[in-house]
């Protein structure tokens, strides 16, 4: 009886593996979506940096009764500036949008504002990012929907558009109403 060398056995193996792992990946509901460990739970604890000249925000805020957003952005992301005219349209629609600066210096970050209008309820900045780690973020623009007792209802990676608002945003503000 001839014996099958292991060496022989491991490839076949290892390529059906690769195979039930891309599969997985392909049927997911969203294929394109990047996960979220913080979706369901807590916003996380905000520790942010005064925005001059504008309110601010904090723990509290986040926990006040209200459905609200949380945008991640800067004035250095070129998907920030294509996604401003529709934080500006759902702010204009009474929905509360509370902007996080990421890594930004200020007179930039109020050169953007000053430009292209200003959406926030309120400001907040994270000079050094670790908000945004503690958030989970991978990158801006990064927006939350956030229910009226904090919750994390929804975390959007990239930017807000027309397209987005319609069949991801506004399910995830109904959804944190209801909650």
């Amino acid at each position: 009886m001839a014996r099958i060398s292991p060496l022989m056995v491991a490839p076949p193996l290892i390529f059906g593996a690769f195979v039930l792992l891309a599969a997985v990946g392909m049927f997911r509901d969203d294929p394109d979506a990047l996960p979220s460990a913080r979706e369901g739970q807590a916003a996380p604890p905000l520790v942010l940096t005064a925005f001059p000249g504008a309110p601010g925000f904090d723990d509290a805020t986040l926990r006040d009764g209200k459905v609200k957003l949380v945008n991640y952005w800067a004035s250095w992301c070129a998907p920030c500036r294509a996604e401003h005219p529709s934080l500006e349209k759902l702010a204009g629609e009474g929905i509360p949008v509370y902007g996080i600066n990421y890594k930004d210096k200020v007179e930039n970050a109020q050169a953007f504002l000053d430009e292209l209008g200003n959406p926030y309820a309120a400001l907040g900045r994270d000079e050094q990012g670790r908000t945004a780690l503690d958030w989970g973020l991978y990158g801006v623009p990064e927006t939350y929907v956030i229910a009226g007792d904090g919750t994390i209802m929804l975390r959007f990676a990239g930017p807000i558009t027309a397209r987005v608002i319609d069949s991801t945003i506004r399910p995830a503000l109904e959804k944190a109403a209801a909650k």
